[in-house]
């Protein structure tokens, strides 16, 4: 069972995770059209799931999932444990 923290929206934080999870480096928009969310959303919220290490931006404008990531897709992390990077502001 996974365990957001309170910081995440969901489902829609889990449709990115999920989606980077296929192991893709994977851009906003389409990850957007993926899941069916506008790229400012997906945008918005790859920031947040940086911050607190969930996903990467190994190259401007392309994300991957993180093992932190993919350990919290199985159930094996518990996200309201984590704590965002210094440049979260």
């Amino acid at each position: 069972m996974r365990k957001p923290g309170s910081w995440m929206q969901n489902p829609t934080d889990e449709r990115i995770l999920e989606v980077l999870d296929t192991g893709l480096m994977l851009g906003p928009t389409t990850i957007a059209k993926n899941i069916d969310k506008h790229r400012v959303t997906v945008s918005d919220r790859l920031r947040e799931l940086r911050n607190y290490g969930l996903v990467e931006c190994p190259e401007e404008g392309y994300y991957e999932i993180t093992d932190i990531g993919e350990q919290y897709l199985v159930g094996e992390l518990d996200a309201s444990e984590l704590e965002p990077t210094e440049d979260s502001q």
